[in-house]
């Protein structure tokens, strides 16, 4: 069975705001990380080419795979992430939120945590070889929503980009990782092909390939955790904390979402 790493980074930058720094990585860092895999002799690939070939088109993966995903779309990764990205010839995939893009204009929707990608950086990314994919359009917690607002979150983000980049976008990734058996329908309806959840473990072909699993890496992210983590050596000692946060407010947030729809039912609503 095929266990493959897929990274999940947000914002690469030695000056986070308050609201991104936990997950902010210094990019020399981020540059010793891709040294490590190189040498290590770890062969990164897109999430889409990941899920195709796990799924899809019945090629195997490349030996030893990797999958560099960013979330969000900060500027920093034009900035910082993209340079460091071409001096190692990796390719990675950016989930964009279509609302919180810098010049989104009459489209902004949500708060954004930092500065963000401009469409034309989007564009220049994506011609680089980076794959593009879905975030939503305004990065709420989908779960949570009702279904009309989850189809107009879903759809419009993926409009947007396809419109805006002239390129299918057949992946996303859940704001927050938060998603239910209800927002995968959804997300398939939608015409993505698959999506990644956090889950903090190593992915293989037995995951729903619209939850597939991803691997934090913070600005607290040692080397030595990072070695442990690609090379799947005790990953789920390594995320304990995080997977029973995970696990623990999955509960609560079921939990929350029924009531909301015994209100609206009770209310007529």
């Amino acid at each position: 069975m095929t266990r493959v790493p897929i990274l999940m980074y947000h914002s690469i930058t030695d000056t986070p705001t308050a609201e991104t720094r936990p997950l902010a990585v210094r990019p020399g860092d981020f540059a010793d990380q891709l040294g490590y895999l190189k040498d290590r002799g770890f062969t990164p690939i897109t999430f889409g080419d990941l899920a195709a070939a796990l799924h899809g088109n019945g090629r195997k993966p490349p030996t030893r795979p990797v999958v560099i995903t960013f979330d969000d779309g900060y500027a920093d990764f034009h900035r910082e992430a993209l340079p460091i990205l071409t001096r190692f010839g990796v390719p990675a995939t950016v989930f964009l939120t279509s609302g919180w893009l810098r010049d989104a204009g009459p489209d902004a929707a949500g708060r954004p945590l930092d500065t963000m990608l401009s469409w034309g950086q989007a564009r220049e990314a994506a011609d680089s070889g980076i794959e593009i994919g879905g975030h939503s359009h305004s990065h709420p917690q989908l779960d949570q929503l009702p279904g009309p607002a989850l189809r107009q979150e879903l759809r419009r983000n993926k409009a947007l980009l396809e419109d805006r980049l002239g390129r299918p976008v057949t992946t996303m990734a859940y704001p927050f990782g938060y998603s239910s058996a209800r927002v995968r329908v959804e997300t398939r309806a939608a015409g993505y092909l698959a999506a990644c959840a956090v889950g903090n473990a190593m992915t293989t072909e037995r995951h729903d390939v619209l939850a597939l699993p991803r691997l934090t890496v913070s600005r607290g992210t040692g080397m030595g955790r990072f070695r442990n983590a690609v090379e799947g050596n005790a990953v789920p000692l390594i995320y304990l904390r995080e997977r029973l946060l995970t696990k623990g407010y999955a509960v609560v947030r079921r939990t929350r979402y029924a009531v909301r729809q015994v209100r609206q039912v009770a209310h007529g609503e």
